[in-house]
């Protein structure tokens, strides 16, 4: 992984800036400008509303069910397969046995008048369409992104936020204890899956690619270093995200909890169960949320996760292009070197 050193700290790696004459547009500001010019297009464009589940292997089962389990998480066993379940009830995700951490395949839900639009979106894009890859079923289109990764498109309901998730108010009033006392305190089980980050040896491919077979909108990204895309039905700042690497794979799936205290007991019940490796607490400033990231036994990460941003159906959320600085947090402890670090490109 790619990473650099800048006065606020490390950040994701970004392309060199180029001098530009002067009246001549960056090449943000290029970015930016073609994102508007093809927003009013955009409305009209077939597009997914969720991400359904995404589906790892892993070389222990036994060893990811504790693990998930700890997290808060409900975890199934069936035969050779864990689906993992939030508090909402939903199979958010599916561990199958391998030979080393992986992403197997990730899913998409999309309304049942956008799936012949999809289709041809994916046609026009000559994608490789993989219905014979393991894991795969009936369900839905299968076919390769830009980086071979192996992606599921299929008509089903949205289980994406349709609104901004309320957040817990530990605002304390006068005259009474705020907290509560520790032995009073329950254990954390999030509500819902929020989004997941994958790597990739290129960032700018992969949002064009997304944004050109399921319609995903860019939010915000810095440079080359990474990237968070959105929905258009209504969703969270994002549900996808990309980071650079030299090689695809996989970095974190986010969890969302009701409030920040959550946030900061997860970490604390993770840390009771043995996973004291992680990164947090700290607030991003791409997405707002309050995180803390809880590193797995293959090096990627969990995160819990509160109070992320939110883009309404329809709202066009202005999309930046910000510095390195701005890429990972707002504030929060050193980022520890294996945060940034892709396991599966060793």
């Amino acid at each position: 992984m790619i990473v650099t050193g800048t006065p606020g700290g490390i950040g994701w790696a970004r392309e060199p800036k180029l001098l530009m004459r002067p009246g001549r547009l960056t090449p943000r500001d290029q970015r930016r400008r073609q994102m508007e010019d093809n927003n009013e297009a955009r409305e009209r464009e077939p597009a997914v509303h969720s991400l359904d589940h995404y589906a790892l292997t892993v070389p222990d089962l036994s060893a990811a069910e504790h693990f998930l389990g700890a997290f808060g998480l409900t975890v199934v066993r069936q035969d050779d397969t864990l689906e993992v379940l939030a508090q909402d009830g939903w199979v958010w995700a599916r561990y199958f046995p391998g030979e080393r951490k992986a992403l197997a395949y990730l899913s998409f839900n999309c309304f049942a008048g956008d799936f012949e639009g999809i289709r041809r979106k994916l046609l026009a894009a000559n994608v490789t369409f993989a219905s014979g890859a393991a894991h795969a079923t009936a369900e839905g289109l299968w076919f390769l992104d830009a980086d071979g990764n192996l992606i599921q498109v299929k008509i089903g309901p949205k289980t994406s936020p349709s609104a901004k998730n309320p957040l817990k108010d530990i605002h304390g009033p006068a005259d009474m204890r705020g907290a509560a006392f520790r032995d009073q305190v329950g254990k954390v089980r999030p509500r819902r899956l929020s989004h997941v980050l994958l790597f990739t040896p290129d960032v700018s491919r992969a949002v064009s690619f997304y944004n050109d077979t399921l319609g995903l909108r860019l939010s915000d990204r810095s440079g080359d270093g990474i990237a968070f895309l959105h929905a258009p039905h209504g969703c969270d700042h994002h549900l996808l995200a990309f980071a650079k690497s030299s090689a695809r794979g996989w970095h974190h799936a986010a969890w969302d909890v009701a409030s920040v205290d959550e946030v900061g007991q997860g970490a604390g019940q993770m840390a009771v169960a043995g996973y004291k490796e992680g990164w947090g607490t700290g607030r991003h400033v791409l997405g707002s949320n309050f995180f803390h990231y809880v590193r797995d036994p293959w090096g990627s990460f969990c995160e819990y996760s509160a109070d992320i941003d939110y883009i309404s159906a329809g709202h066009a959320w202005p999309a930046g292009d910000y510095p390195p600085e701005d890429s990972l947090y707002q504030w929060g402890p050193d980022v520890p070197p294996y945060f940034i670090h892709n396991t599966e490109a060793e």
